[in-house]
């Protein structure tokens, strides 16, 4: 018999022999996600979710230690998801797990239990990641993983949690971060890093490159299916213009995750000077470093709202809103000021006040010079097209239809 770690280590260089060379079958892959807000805990505190993700992704040392996210955390639960549906197991049990570019595992059993069939391997090997919005301990299996309409990846890692906090009402998450997020989380080989889905996927021979395209849209329900996950390429239909690229940075910490530099200015005003932050689909909101979050809430003339949390202003304020603007390299993203408010018909949901009008700009926690000074949430996201490229170490974003949209 091999000892468990043995055998996870045998698996997972099994499955990295296999990624060259390889027969393109199918390239790109889609598959549709939903938000979901999660109001099982009543109100949702948006800030403090994001902040304290914030902060866990900001402690991540990059070393191939259990301690590399670093002091005390506070967890909370998840307040706002894409949620797609992923079958694992033959024949697949569906789960609906939160897409996260923040980080890399793909784990299940939060909510439905895991169901083991007849190509599902216990590694033996226990697992365990802390999140800012939860966390989960558990075992690793590899097991058949379906995307989409019936595409398959065989042999996929996945964990299979035993205990987990702050993910109530989804199963999991699937993990479509850096590989080196995956480093230290495996407890008995903390220098094993476990492939990702994308990477199996490429090495699988599904897809052509190591790259994901995510398409979102504004919505002011609930839960609406809005969005789009593409394995190996873009969609071209979700965007509009040509998509532009920059490289990942290599300023710590932001280079663990898909980190870009950027300035951002509020009209004409730069707020944050060119510095390095990340893209995060598991952030609700558009976090500044506090110098820059300061600086917007004296432009804008906000005021705390110290029920959510959330900057507000009044509707005389609103029609006096500028262009926030996001400038990467030599192209600039603008968030209109619709685009910088809370969708209204949710104020509820986030324990505010229906007339309210509530920023989706908030404050990192931190200054600026720390390496990881802002995070373009799913707010930023919702208004662009943005493409995740491994295999040539960058980002992209585009316009879409709805950029300028009045929706909120």
């Amino acid at each position: 018999m091999f000892p468990a770690a043995s055998l996870l280590t045998t698996l997972l260089l099994a499955l990295s022999i296999a990624a060259s060379p390889v027969e393109v079958r199918n390239s790109p892959v889609t598959l549709p996600i939903a938000r979901r807000l999660n109001t099982s805990g009543g109100a949702i505190n948006l800030v403090q979710h994001d902040q304290s993700r914030a902060a866990a992704l900001k402690s991540f040392k990059g070393d191939s230690t259990l301690s590399r996210r670093t002091g005390s955390i506070t967890v909370t639960n998840d307040a706002v998801g894409y949620i797609a549906e992923v079958g694992v197991g033959s024949p697949a049990t569906n789960y609906y797990l939160i897409v996260d570019t923040g980080s890399s595992n793909t784990w299940v059993g939060a909510d439905t239990a895991y169901v083991k069939t007849s190509t599902s391997v216990d590694t033996g090997e226990p697992v365990e990641v802390t999140y800012g919005s939860g966390s989960f301990s558990g075992t690793e299996y590899t097991d058949t993983v379906t995307l989409g309409s019936g595409l398959t990846i065989t042999a996929q890692s996945i964990g299979v949690a035993a205990t987990s906090t702050g993910f109530t009402g989804v199963d999991g998450i699937i993990g479509i971060g850096p590989l080196i997020l995956t480093e230290g989380t495996l407890t008995d080989e903390p220098d094993t890093t476990i492939p990702t889905v994308t990477d199996n996927l490429y090495s699988q021979g599904i897809i052509s490159e190591i790259v994901v395209g995510i398409s979102f849209e504004p919505t002011t329900t609930e839960s609406d299916a809005n969005g789009e996950l593409t394995f190996g390429g873009v969609d071209a239909t979700k965007y509009t213009g040509t998509l532009a690229y920059t490289p990942l940075t290599t300023t710590e910490p932001a280079s663990y995750y898909w980190g870009i530099n950027e300035s951002i200015t509020y009209g004409t005003t730069t707020i944050l000077a060119e510095t390095a932050g990340i893209v995060d689909t598991g952030t609700t909101l558009i976090l500044l470093a506090s110098n820059a979050y300061d600086e917007y809430k004296s432009a804008t003339g906000a005021t705390l709202d110290q029920t959510t949390g959330l900057l507000r202003i009044t509707t005389t304020q609103y029609s006096a809103l500028k262009d926030l603007n996001f400038v990467v390299g030599s192209n600039t993203y603008t968030l209109t000021p619709n685009a910088q408010i809370w969708p209204r018909s949710l104020n509820t949901y986030i324990g505010g006040t229906t007339s309210y009008i509530y920023l989706v700009v908030n404050n990192l926690g931190t200054p600026s010079g720390e390496g990881l000074d802002f995070i373009n949430g799913y707010t930023f996201l919702e208004r662009f097209y943005a493409v995740f490229d491994t295999t040539h170490s960058q980002v992209g974003f585009a316009t879409t239809a709805y950029t300028d949209a009045t929706t909120n």
